[in-house]
């Protein structure tokens, strides 16, 4: 019986499922050095408000990006907590993974 995911396996999954789109890494690249409002992303990356708006939601929801709203206004930012889970992760498989060779098959 297989063990119930945790919420660190649930974070790990959301986060490289919102980094496996091309269109999402380029707003995560556009958010590196500044804050920006949805108007600023859909010019940058000449992409309408409601597929930016999608891919947005994903970025939210794996917890990579954060909106802050003021006026009528939503600007968007790297959330980087989420990214030092994700680097942990991978920093384990270059830590703690020897690569043992295989047993030899019976046959």
């Amino acid at each position: 019986m297989a063990t119930p995911p945790t919420a660190t396996d649930i974070a790990i999954v959301s986060g490289f499922h919102a980094l496996s789109d091309p269109l999402r890494i380029q707003i995560l690249e556009l958010l590196r050095t500044q804050e920006l409002c949805v108007c600023d992303l859909c010019e940058a990356t000449s992409t309408s408000q409601s597929k930016l708006s999608f891919h947005l939601k994903v970025l939210k929801e794996a917890e990579l990006v954060r909106a802050r709203q003021a006026g009528r206004w939503i600007y968007y930012s790297l959330d980087l907590p989420k990214f030092v889970v994700l680097e942990q992760y991978l920093a384990e498989f270059r830590r703690f993974s020897p690569i043992v060779p295989a047993r030899p098959c019976e046959d």
